[in-house]
């Protein structure tokens, strides 16, 4: 199992929550997303790793920008 958090900017509200959790969800090969608002945060699980501009590009697509992962 592969666990890595991702920072996200611009989330403000639980609309943000459910659509970075739809997008990334999506990605193949991922487990399960956690979306921490009040952090700013994206934790994603899989079962390999998981290609980090393919999570960006999600976040991209829910309208919020992803950082450096920790």
């Amino acid at each position: 199992m592969q666990t890595t958090t991702y920072p996200v900017t611009g989330m403000t509200c639980g609309h943000c929550v459910t659509s970075v959790t739809a997008e990334v969800s999506r990605i193949p090969g991922v487990t399960g997303v956690t979306v921490d608002l009040a952090g700013g945060t994206v934790t994603v699980d899989s079962e390999t790793p998981v290609d980090r501009e393919a999570v960006r590009a999600a976040v991209d697509e829910a309208g919020y920008e992803l950082g450096e992962a920790s």
